[in-house]
This record gives C-alpha cells, sequence and structure tokens, in this order.
C-alpha cells in the first residue's frame, strides 16, 4: 500500500482506462421501464407541495430505507404536513441502475444508490470504492463528513444528481464453500460473484479468484449448486440472504468500505423554493445517524448470529491483500482530482 502512496502523491499512474468508466449510460428507456418512467413523471413524482418518491432496492426494515422514512416525518413535522416522503423499498422501482437513471431526469425524486452504481457516471466517486482504502468503520465515516465527502456529492450535480448524504453499507469481507482465506495465495483460482462492476471485478482478478458477475438474488443458488465458490459483502448481508448455510468459511478482510448515497433528481431539487431545499438538505443530515444507529444494531445482531452457526470465521492480515491492490488503483485513479481525493483519504487515517 505503501507503493501505491507514492504512486498516487505523484508518480504517473497507468493505463489510461478508467473505471469511471468511461461506458455509455445503459440505454434503460425502453419498453416497460419507459412507462414506469413516464408515469412517475406524470403522476407519482411531486411537485412543490407534496409527497416525495423514494427508491432504495434493500427491504422496508433497511436502515437505509427506514433513515429516509424517518427524513419523511421530518419534513412532515417541520411543514404541517406539506412536504413528506413516499418510500418504494425492495426494488419496486426497479435496480439501483435503473432508478438511478430515471432520477436523474426527474422521475423519481429522492434515491439510495452504493457508490459503485455511481462510478460509470462520475470519476470522482471512484476513491470511495477502491479496495482498502478505509482502515475500518471509524475512518469512513470521518472522511464522508467531512469536505472531501461534500467534494464528491456535488460532482453529481452535472449529471441531475444532488447529493444529499452519505450513509454506511458495512465492511465486505469474503466467504466460500471450499476453504479458510488466510492469505492471498488462499484465493487462487476461487469463482467469486461480485456485483457488475469493472471495479470490483478487477480486485478480485487481482487477488488470484476468478471474478463472477451475476445478480445478488442468484447468489445462494450458485453457491447451493456449485457455480460459484463463494462471494463478498457484509455481515447483515450474509446473514439476512442465508449464505451462511451454504459458505462454511467466513474470512474477515474488510477489503471495502464503500458507502451509499443519498441522491435527489436536480430537476426535482430545483422545483422546491430555497427554504424547502434547504430544509430537504438539513432532514438529509439529520438521517445520517439515525441510520448509524440501525446499522450498527443489525451488525450487532448478525454477528450473534454467525457465533453461533457452524460458519469458520477467520481474521486476516490485510496487508499482502492490500499490496496486490496497486495496479487496480492505478488503472482507476487517472485524474489530479481523484488523487487529491485519495490523498487526503490517506492522511485522515488514524496514527
Amino acid at each position: 500500500m505503501e507503493m501505491a502512496l507514492r504512486t498516487l502523491a505523484g508518480q504517473t499512474l497507468t493505463d489510461p482506462r478508467v473505471g469511471a468508466g468511461q461506458h455509455t449510460r445503459r440505454g434503460i428507456l425502453g419498453g416497460g421501464l419507459l412507462l414506469s418512467a413516464g408515469a412517475l413523471m406524470m403522476g407519482c413524482a411531486p411537485r412543490i407541495g407534496g409527497l416525495l418518491t423514494a427508491a432504495d432496492a434493500h427491504p422496508a426494515d433497511y436502515p437505509t430505507v427506514r433513515a429516509v422514512e424517518f427524513m419523511g416525518r421530518f419534513l412532515a413535522e417541520q411543514t404541517g404536513g406539506r412536504l413528506g416522503v413516499k418510500m418504494f423499498a425492495g426494488g419496486q422501482l426497479g435496480s439501483e441502475t435503473d432508478t438511478l437513471e430515471i432520477t436523474s431526469f426527474g422521475g423519481i425524486d429522492i434515491n439510495r444508490v452504493y457508490f459503485a452504481a455511481l462510478n460509470s457516471i462520475e470519476p470522482m466517486t471512484l476513491p470511495f470504492s477502491l479496495p482498502f482504502i478505509f482502515d475500518t468503520i471509524d475512518h469512513m465515516r470521518r472522511v464522508v463528513d467531512s469536505k472531501v465527502g461534500d467534494e464528491v456529492l456535488a460532482s453529481l450535480e452535472p449529471h441531475g444528481l444532488v447529493g444529499l448524504c452519505i450513509y454506511d453499507s458495512g465492511s465486505r469481507s469474503f466467504y466460500n464453500t471450499k476453504r479458510a482465506i488466510r492469505s492471498p495465495a488462499d484465493m487462487s483460482g476461487l469463482k467469486l460473484r461480485v456485483p457488475g462492476s469493472d471495479l470490483a471485478v478487477a480486485m478480485i482478478n487481482a487477488l488470484g479468484a476468478n471474478a463472477v458477475p451475476i445478480p445478488f438474488g442468484e447468489t445462494y443458488q450458485s453457491l447451493a449448486q456449485g457455480v460459484i465458490d463463494g462471494a463478498e459483502n457484509n455481515l447483515p448481508s450474509f446473514i439476512s440472504a442465508r449464505h451462511y448455510e451454504v459458505a462454511t468459511f467466513f474470512s474477515i478482510t474488510d477489503h471495502l468500505l464503500t458507502p451509499e448515497a443519498l441522491v435527489m433528481s436536480k430537476a426535482s431539487h430545483d422545483r422546491l423554493s430555497g427554504s424547502d431545499r434547504e430544509l430537504v438538505r438539513e432532514a438529509a443530515r439529520q438521517s445520517v445517524p439515525q441510520m448509524r444507529k440501525l446499522w450498527d444494531a443489525r451488525v450487532a445482531e448478525a454477528s450473534a448470529t454467525l457465533a453461533g452457526s457452524q460458519v469458520q470465521v477467520n481474521e486476516v492480515d490485510r496487508e499482502p491483500f492490500a499490496e496486490l491492490m496497486r495496479p487496480v488503483w492505478d488503472r482507476f485513479i487517472t485524474t489530479p482530482a481523484q488523487r487529491s481525493v485519495v490523498q487526503r483519504i490517506l492522511e485522515m487515517r488514524a496514527p
């Protein structure tokens, strides 16, 4: 990781293909999705003096969903019911990629998305998604609560999105059906599920495993049938999706602490009065400690379930894994602005 730091501090980074993307945005506005987006824009999407529509792929009891519902109550209390939030949880309005596109042109007002979903449209979101860039949950929270977090959120405005706040998504570790992972050598040949992200694929391949991008909902069956050997995710998801029933090795790598963003359609934001815009932003700020309290409780509950299971849990020395990430960092961090964010994130680590 020291080598990576030196590279970021001054050397020229290789491979100009940045995962920010240089992919065209998905053409998702065909067929039924276009109809649902149009319905939202013409009917459900509120204007000044109504309910703001909110989307989340997570289920109704998830901390991010409940935090946005807190926002709605806050807005209703502050405006005598004039403003509020109508939540569509559990992917009712589509996948994160789909709802992000709809949000960008005003079909959905508020949307919670994992930062990896933003990487393909805005390069400045990539530093938060780098493997091993955050040491701890506390480190990640310090960063996203600072001016660095504000800058990254502000970078979304040219894409029709207003960044409201940043939520947790937990620390992600590896789990599999084959063996305990104690060093990168133990990952050799393992077929591991990853989200559909260039950065996630590059990380897994750099560690010597084989990245298999499949939808999260197919992971349990793929593990049970041997289509994949393992996956990586946070502990609450490992438990709630029942992956612990089939993957009996859980290795605590904490390789990603990528947060989640709460964004608002700029079109919806701009339709509000100045005072209502500030009220929405204040509601979002107030929701962050609510979300973190709920998240920490969920992690504690999942940890208790894990302790009572048959899963073999092991700690790892993270440094050998982190050292293999230099080519990944070099590939995806290519601009001075990105390097500045990375540098400041590293400087905010605990001494």
